[in-house]
């Protein structure tokens, strides 16, 4: 089968479409085969090596963390799903692999399509929609009447979280450019800021939630919009202790990431705040509850342009680049 395959971390080709096996599901494990792949800014990091010290992939390997597809093949063990079965899923770390013609995903990472979605926007939603899922609710506890700061509401996470947010009815900020200020409200979101000319730090204040996804500096300014008890959750780093625990990092490895977020970590508790970095993970049944709020029509899901396999590191190039209005596809079958 034809798969995007990593041979070197920061090789000159920057991968490479060749051909491997089929490989053959476990028996907890499905068959996919792949209609459409999402494509993310963390399939660029990985590639470029920046997550290798949390996410040590032994190459090569198959990049792609998002799916929708066909299930061709079912393990012996698997009870929820059949063959012919239209599904969507993110694999979980250690078992990527979706920019392929087929791959194999565990049962308790995968869900039914939502039957209103082409497969490629259904491929749009897994990892954007659980990282949404695990900041809003799972972690940060959103609640109806609370106010929330969701950064760069146009990108793939932020067009989603601020639907969720909606959903649950929270007073949303939003960060974007002028351009994208219709579609971001056109979400849902309360109060848009043009972070090309005016400063978020001046204008939020007592918010009880942040999602952070943007640099350093924005993560510092983010304190101060924040009232006291409040969460700064953190999508885009710096790792910290906890997080460190959670993968079960060396001792070298936690060390290293308590010292990256001591400095935020030490002016969170100082303001009183709540500060966590959240790595998403693969979870099936949170995938299951974000289908029955697309199937009910409380997200659609966001998809700025789909490109072809073979324009795949075109279509990366583009993610890189910041500029696209959610979700970028590619169209594999």
């Amino acid at each position: 089968m034809k798969a995007f395959i990593i041979d070197k971390y920061k090789s000159k080709d920057d991968g490479r479409i060749g051909q491997i096996p089929v490989p053959e599901p476990k028996p907890d494990e499905v068959l996919v085969e792949v209609h459409a792949a999402g494509i993310n800014l963390l399939d660029s990091k990985i590639r470029s090596g920046e997550f290798k010290l949390i996410l040590p992939y032994k190459t090569p390997f198959v990049l792609g963390h998002d799916v929708a597809g066909v299930v061709t093949k079912v393990g012996t063990h698997v009870q929820q799903f059949k063959v012919g079965d239209e599904v969507y899923a993110r694999p979980a770390d250690y078992h990527i692999g979706t920019f392929a013609e087929f791959i194999a995903i565990k049962e308790a990472d995968v869900a039914i399509k939502p039957e209103k979605l082409t497969m490629e926007e259904a491929a749009s939603i897994p990892l954007v929609g659980l990282t949404a899922w695990q900041a809003l609710i799972e972690r940060g506890n959103l609640q109806k009447g609370q106010k929330v700061f969701i950064q760069a509401g146009s990108g793939g996470v932020g067009t989603f979280a601020i639907q969720l947010a909606k959903h649950l009815g929270a007073t949303v900020s939003t960060t974007t450019s002028a351009a994208n200020t219709k579609l971001v409200k056109s979400l849902g979101a309360d109060v848009v800021i043009d972070y090309k000319k005016d400063d978020f730090e001046k204008i939020l204040h007592d918010y009880d939630l942040v999602l952070n996804s943007q640099d350093g500096k924005t993560l510092e300014k983010s304190l101060h919009v924040l009232k006291a008890g409040g969460k700064l959750i953190s999508i885009s780093g710096p790792p910290d202790p906890g997080f460190a625990e959670e993968i079960g990092a060396p001792w070298f490895v936690k060390l290293i990431m308590r010292l990256l977020s001591s400095g935020v970590r030490k002016k969170a508790k100082r303001l009183k705040i709540n500060f966590s970095f959240l790595f998403m993970r693969a979870n099936g049944e949170q995938l299951k509850e974000i289908t029955s709020l697309i199937n009910s029509g409380a997200i659609i899901p966001v998809v700025d342009k789909v490109f072809s396999f073979e324009s795949i590191k075109e279509a990366m190039t583009y993610v890189e680049s910041g500029r696209a209005k959610g979700k970028v596809v590619i169209k594999i079958k």
